[in-house]
């Protein structure tokens, strides 16, 4: 079989976009929901700060098979342009939880 340029060019964003996606950690795939409230979160004793410009991402409960799993907190450093971490939270949107996921802002 022959590959034309368009073929070529569609198979080599398609892996492109494959290997951005597959080194991309943290990132949510498809929506996250459960059939019951989450549990209060834990209360987190924060450790001393690794060096300036770090922030708390404060831990949270994540949704695992059928139950929720405690996700400890930790300090990480903002993305290049950003300086403040938003939280994740659950919501509820008629009978579900949906988890929103938490992310840098400017």
């Amino acid at each position: 079989m022959r590959w034309n340029v368009t073929q070529l060019r569609t198979l080599g964003a398609s892996l492109a976009l494959l290997a951005s996606l597959a080194c991309a950690g943290g990132m949510s795939v498809g929506i996250v929901y459960a059939e019951r409230r989450p549990p209060p979160d834990r209360v987190e004793v924060i450790s001393r700060t690794p060096g300036p410009g770090y922030a708390w991402v404060r831990g949270y409960w994540r949704w695992e098979r059928n139950d929720y799993v405690w996700v400890s907190g930790r300090w990480d450093r903002p993305h290049s342009g950003y300086h403040k971490w938003v939280p994740g939270h659950w919501t509820q949107r008629r009978h579900r939880w949906y988890w929103v996921e938490g992310h840098w802002a400017r």
